[in-house]
């Protein structure tokens, strides 16, 4: 059986895009390891696959991409794998270094414009240094792919490589029951749910301060990050403290009984770099499979989406006081919400990963054959 092995710098328990892909891989015939890191705060991992969690001295900063990428390349060296999968730029010099030496096929998945997040255009040296890096890796890459096709053109037009387009959808499993143990009680308070890592440029001061403005409302935040301090900080301030609960990290399957119970998904991420302009959010994607109505920021991925879906609304200004103004009027909105519901779940059995999981089998069928290593020079 082939051996394939997929990195990521995360701790592995949130992020659904390797898990799927990983899921994927193993039912096509691979044997599946995936590799991540430990935190102090990580959750178990259950899986039906290989899991494994470097723990590191350094958990941010340079001397944490250098000695992920040191162990990363080390254990490729001496690992038994027939296939190595990067799981973002940060895992690709580890990745490809080990790979050319070994004379083992890579594969990149890009999940963002990794050069252009809010935390490196602000360095132009730190910018510089990360895109050498992945002109250099790419040149050991043999296939590559991403989650948004406006990402896919900008990355084909810089390095003149091809990269398919695999969306970063759940799979179709609507939810029929909610067991008691998961239901949520806040009274006749509509529910306001963000869902993703608590990082700048996400929108969530603007919304936090927009609570104010929203009757028998709360917000909801499913994720950690960064900016969580800073953000518990404004709730204080601001004194929304029974109007904004912070949620922390939640597993796959806390999240799939947990979005459903929500009023209102919210994707509000600021414009700031090209990663975040082309951005397509998975959290968007898991809105729409629990029926929810959708409102998300004027960018084109999210745009395009909710338009040509009919799954909610973009949002028209950004002041906490118009954000309030216009989740007030979709609340009220009885008859439109209810078309939205129908729309989305409609939406779901089409923006699925059954879907695109067909195109991710191309990508990976050729590497699955013992001839595969044939295509490493």
């Amino acid at each position: 059986m082939r051996k394939i092995l997929l990195a990521a710098t995360n701790d592995l328990v949130s992020d659904h895009r390797v898990h799927k892909v990983a899921s994927s891989l193993q039912k096509m015939g691979f044997e599946v390891t995936l590799l991540g890191r430990r935190f102090k705060k990580s959750g178990s991992l259950s899986r039906p696959y290989q899991t494994r969690r470097f723990r590191l001295l350094f958990n941010k900063g340079p001397l944490f991409y250098a000695f992920f990428n040191l162990r990363l390349f080390f254990h490729v060296l001496f690992g038994k794998y027939n296939v190595l999968v990067a799981n973002d730029l940060d895992t690709l010099p580890g990745i490809t270094a080990a790979a050319t030496l070994r004379k083992l096929p890579v594969i990149y998945d890009s999940h963002e414009l990794f050069t252009e997040v809010p935390e490196v255009i602000k360095r132009p040296l730190v910018k510089r240094m990360w895109q050498r890096l992945e002109k250099l890796s790419l040149s050991h890459v043999h296939s590559a792919y991403t989650v948004s096709q406006s990402i896919s053109e900008c990355l084909s037009s810089v390095y003149r490589k091809e990269f398919t387009v695999i969306r970063n959808m759940p799979r179709f499993s609507p939810v029929t029951f909610i067991p008691g143990d998961r239901q949520m009680d806040f009274g006749d308070q509509q529910i306001i749910l963000y869902q993703g890592a608590l990082n700048m440029g996400r929108g969530l001061e603007m919304m936090i301060q927009a609570m104010k403005y929203i009757p028998k409302s709360i917000l909801l935040l499913a994720g950690d990050g960064d900016k969580k301090d800073e953000l518990q900080e404004l709730v204080i301030r601001e004194d929304l403290g029974g109007k904004v609960v912070f949620l922390g990290r939640l597993s796959l399957s806390e999240l799939h009984f947990l979005t459903p119970q929500a009023d209102l998904g919210i994707s509000l991420e600021e414009d700031l770099g090209l990663s975040y302009h082309f951005a397509l959010p998975n959290k968007l994607f898991d809105y729409i499979h629990a029926g929810i109505p959708v409102l998300v920021s004027d960018l084109p991925e999210m745009r395009n989406l909710v338009e040509n879906y009919k799954v909610g609304e973009v949002l028209r200004e950004r002041t906490p006081e118009a954000v309030a103004q216009q989740i007030n009027e979709l609340f009220s909105a009885k008859e439109y919400r209810k078309i939205w519901e129908e729309n989305a779940s409609l939406a779901a059995r089409e923006l699925c990963w059954e879907n695109e999981e067909k195109k991710l089998a191309a990508i990976y069928a050729p590497f699955l054959e013992e001839s595969g290593q044939l295509v490493v020079e």
